[in-house]
């Protein structure tokens, strides 16, 4: 019988959990048994200022490394099932990860672009005036998932996000403790909490 695990998602982790998380298993320990958080710090890089989508990518980081890390975690993805597009720019994104459907919408204007984001794939709040919760609730979206909005939104169009909005599907503070992993790695990555 073979058992097979699901590697977590390392787009997931803040920077700190993430090098506590490579020290644990021995990924990023020196000769002394210690903790090298440069080695952390530059798979973190790779994974947010650079947007890296496989570890191969990460070029000054050594192939040992690489190949432990492809072995533990996986850099999660979206699949795009459908795409609405209006006449004054905004772009309606139908997202699927696992089995969670879920929505996104980038708005443009002369400001800046701002993406609305989901936190939930249906929702479970009932709300009479909301469409989202007659689909019914399916799961939370991971951090990962939530960031991988504003990455794959920013690809797909080319534009960089200055605003993020979390009103999409889902209801933000019943999935309380991704969310707020989700805004700490907006913020390690320079995105202003007053743009949020």
């Amino acid at each position: 019988m073979c058992i097979t695990t699901q590697k977590d998602d390392v787009l997931s982790y803040d920077k700190q959990s993430l090098a506590r998380a490579l020290s644990q298993r021995g990924l990023i320990n020196n000769r002394k048994g210690e903790p090298s958080l440069y080695k952390a710090a530059q798979v973190y890089d790779w994974l947010h200022g650079k947007r890296a989508t496989d570890f191969a990518q990460m070029t000054n980081v050594s192939a040992e490394l690489r190949a432990k890390l492809n072995e533990h975690y996986r850099i999660g993805g979206l699949t795009r099932q459908k795409t609405l597009k209006s006449r004054d720019g905004t772009v309606k994104y139908l997202y699927k990860a696992d089995n969670a459907a879920f929505e996104t919408v980038l708005m443009q204007y002369h400001h800046g672009n701002t993406v609305c984001i989901s936190t939930q794939s249906g929702c479970r709040m009932g709300c009479r005036f909301c469409a989202s919760a007659h689909a019914g609730f399916t799961r939370n979206l991971t951090p990962a998932e939530m960031l991988l909005q504003i990455y794959e939104s920013e690809r797909e169009t080319g534009v960089r996000v200055n605003n993020v909005v979390i009103m999409g599907i889902g209801e933000p503070f019943d999935n309380f403790d991704n969310v707020v992993t989700f805004l700490r790695i907006l913020g390690e990555n320079g995105f202003g909490m007053r743009h949020i």
